[in-house]
């Protein structure tokens, strides 16, 4: 993990423009080049990412997706859910799969991609992250293990203007620690749709919740342990990268710090029992 500043090698996916039309049109032909040379063969991993209203955005997680190093062929499918800005222009300009969910909701996205998906392995992303190079790879050293059904990463927020890095890396540690107890008894907190992997066919039997409503990731995760083992990918290189527009909405970051402590310690106690079972497509705790 980077504490002072960011990886340098996010730079070079990090698409400054805001509107499509700002995009230089040799920006999609050299992503479109690495895309074809990592798409070849019939894939034993999906890449699934659901997409609403990142016309810009996506092409950061599909050109870092694109430098892929890996022993897997893959395929990557793009689920535009119901988009109303130009994200579908954008995807139509990739050398890649994608199909349209109406539906309002990543839990209905992800069981779209699901559906479409022809690998034998399901990694999720989201639309404005950026993945380091050996992600793929160290995502299904885990989940190719005996027995495994389910794993996750971890994530890193990008410093910026206002958020400095340091302050953001020790939002991490305290994370890490929290994440680590989770593991005993409620690993499926710890499921983040931006960087999970799962075994498709059984994540068909159990699907993803089909409304609009948080934590779809964790639900699936929780429904999977009845069929395997879940794990959590803790290498540091394989950290996923996102943007801080979550803390953001809490205004300041002793703020957004704050919140998220005081909302650990309200459930800290129950991190000390099982949680009892329970139907994750009715449940309305988010």
């Amino acid at each position: 993990m980077s504490f002072l500043k960011n990886p340098e090698w996010i730079e070079q996916y990090a698409f400054p423009q805001n509107t499509l039309e700002e995009v230089p049109a040799d920006a999609f032909e050299r992503i479109n080049l690495l895309l074809d040379r990592l798409q070849q063969g019939y894939p034993v991993v999906s890449i699934i990412i659901s997409a609403w209203n990142e016309e810009v955005a996506i092409l950061r997680t599909i050109s870092s997706l694109a430098a892929t190093v890996t022993q897997h062929p893959l395929e990557i499918i793009v689920i535009n859910n119901n988009a109303t800005d130009r994200t579908q222009e954008t995807i139509d300009r990739l050398h890649i799969r994608h199909c349209f969910q109406p539906v309002q909701g990543w839990g209905p996205a992800r069981q779209m991609g699901l559906e479409q998906a022809r690998g034998t392995y399901i990694l999720t992303a989201d639309a404005d992250c950026f993945y380091p190079s050996c992600w793929v790879d160290h995502m299904m050293a885990s989940l190719t293990r005996p027995g495994m059904v389910c794993v996750y990463g971890r994530y890193s927020f990008i410093g910026e203007k206002g958020l400095a890095r340091w302050k953001l890396a020790l939002l991490e540690y305290l994370k890490n620690g929290i994440a680590a107890a989770r593991e005993f008894n409620r690993p499926f907190l710890n499921a983040y749709g931006m960087s999970m992997g799962f075994l498709r066919e059984e994540a068909l039997k159990v699907g993803f919740v089909m409304h609009k409503i948080r934590g779809e990731d964790g639900r699936l995760c929780y429904d999977l342990m009845q069929h395997g083992r879940v794990a959590p990918v803790t290498a540091r290189a394989a950290r996923v990268w996102t943007g801080a527009r979550t803390l953001r909405q809490d205004g300041s970051f002793s703020r957004a710090l704050t919140l998220r402590i005081l909302k650990e310690l309200k459930q800290l106690r129950t991190l000390l029992r099982p949680l009892p079972m329970h139907n994750t497509k009715t449940s309305t705790n988010s």
